[in-house]
């Protein structure tokens, strides 16, 4: 089994991981394209001071290619793309990637009944099946401020490593998760830090250590230890999910503890009563995403920082101006604003079949049978797509899903009983349905958050891991057009 054409756009930890599930499968004629210069997506663009995960090591990774070795109990980035770099060679997967080939347009071609991938370098791939593995969190978002600043600026994203912030004024706009890690990371560097806040996070400690040699000899002469240890981590965090799903009995005391935590840790970590109230959130835990840290309040509590809360309205030369009038003044501005998250095209068109531009079709936000498919759009497949990301756990767990999913429909047009398929529309209608009313009951509804694109909750998947596993682990036939 060699076919069919398999094009896979993204070199994260969703496209390789499609691609390897695909070669395992017998499809081999599997291309994957990447517009930056090396694999790794989130993990190869995010290298600014502190960047770090929050899901334990032993879960944020494949579940066929678990690591002893990782140095501490939540992995660093740098740690991470090694991880997905040397994973990737010894799979083979490597040979499989074009670096340097960003994709502008994913067509379908009604003559040939197949995909047209056209690409910045001018070259164009034709796919019997398209995989779009761009992530949710690929795309970063700055606001559109009037004015302009004289000083160095830049995305947490896209941090720029020559300008030194020794003992500059540096501003950071945001307090999110990006946020969180480069304001400590750079606090002791800098000679003042203002810090921009639109609304405040729920931070709870991080039960973060370094790993020794020792622990690394018994989980390479014990891997049975390893794989109950990622077993206990996904429970764990598989009840976390439940209470923020609203359904379950848990939800309310989980909760309740969670704010408890956070409450305790608040307050033993800024002693000044008037900062702690700019710290407090205005919304329930969970309707943002909760953050895990132990050096973000001590960081906001030293005498050279400032949290402002006045939101930002005009950019000048020499600093921000915030909306009660004040010039805070920098340096050096650093966004610190998160992603497009709900725009999950980005600068990618795709038209299907008869000329329908799935942008059109996600104009009110957008929406994926399981996250994967859109009728209208046959063996065009969505990973991390709309409803999947997770408030709690790994998300490799569910790329594993759909990757599995994805190979399954590959195999059956390799065998010839398929040659396009595609989600029916009263099942696709059903499915959206099915998430927005769950979805309203959940945690993540009632407050502006990036899950949110208007009056959908369009990100977020409102059940547990498993729950979405169990839904993928065998293609419905009944609920797709094949012909």
């Amino acid at each position: 089994m060699t076919g069919p054409r398999v094009v896979v756009v993204g070199a994260g930890f969703g496209g390789l991981g499609v691609a390897r599930t695909l070669l395992r499968r017998g499809i081999r004629d599997v291309t994957v394209l990447e517009r930056a210069d090396d694999i790794g997506g989130v993990w190869r663009d995010n290298t600014y001071p502190g960047a770090a995960c929050d899901v334990p090591s032993v879960l944020y990774s494949w579940s066929w290619a678990l690591n002893p070795d990782w140095g501490r109990r939540y992995p660093t980035q740098p740690e991470i793309l090694d991880y997905l770099r040397g994973t990737a060679a010894a799979e083979g997967l490597l040979d499989l990637v074009r670096t340097g080939t960003a994709v502008t347009a994913v067509r379908f071609d009604d003559t040939a009944g197949c995909w047209r991938v056209e690409t910045a370098t001018g070259t164009t791939y034709q796919a019997d099946l398209v995989v779009t593995a761009t992530g949710q969190l690929s795309e970063p978002a700055v606001p559109r401020l009037p004015g302009r600043f004289d000083g160095p600026t830049f995305h947490s994203a896209q941090w720029d490593h020559d300008v030194d912030l020794t003992g500059k004024r540096v501003l950071v706009v945001g307090t999110g998760a990006s946020a969180i890690q480069l304001v400590p990371g750079i606090v002791d560097r800098v000679g003042s830090l203002t810090v921009l806040q639109r609304s405040a996070p729920y931070v709870v400690p991080k039960p973060d250590r370094a790993f020794r040699p020792r622990h690394h000899r018994v989980l390479r002469r014990l891997p049975a230890l390893m794989k109950a240890e990622r077993r206990a981590w996904f429970w764990l965090t598989e009840r976390f999910n439940a209470a923020l799903s609203g359904d379950s009995r848990l939800s309310r005391p989980l909760l309740g503890a969670l704010r408890l935590g956070w409450r305790a840790h608040l307050r033993a970590q800024v002693p000044d009563p008037a900062l702690r109230a700019r710290l407090v959130p205005d919304y329930g835990l969970g309707c943002k995403r909760m953050l895990f840290s132990n050096d973000w309040y001590p960081a906001l509590a030293r005498p050279h920082v400032e949290v402002v809360t006045d939101p930002p309205t005009r950019l000048e030369a020499g600093g921000v101006r915030t909306a009660d009038g004040r010039l805070h003044e920098a340096d050096v501005l650093v966004w610190g604003t998160g992603f497009a998250a709900t725009d999950f095209l980005g600068s990618l068109e795709v038209t299907g079949p008869g000329g329908a531009s799935l942008r059109r079709a996600w104009a009110d936000g957008a929406r994926a049978h399981l996250g994967l498919s859109v009728p209208g759009f046959p063996n065009l497949f969505c990973l991390y797509g709309p409803n999947t990301n997770l408030g709690g756990s790994s998300i490799i767990a569910m790329l594993e899903a759909q990757a599995e999913y994805v190979a399954e429909v590959a195999a059956a047009v390799a065998a010839g009983r398929a040659r396009l398929v595609g989600v029916r529309p009263e099942v696709y209608d059903d499915y959206d349905r099915e998430m927005q009313t769950r979805l309203s009951r959940s945690a993540f509804a009632g407050c502006e958050s990036w899950y949110v694109d208007g009056e959908r909750i369009t990100t977020n998947w409102p059940g547990l891991v498993a729950e979405y596993r169990a839904r993928l682990a065998r293609v419905d036939w009944s609920e797709l057009e094949v012909s």
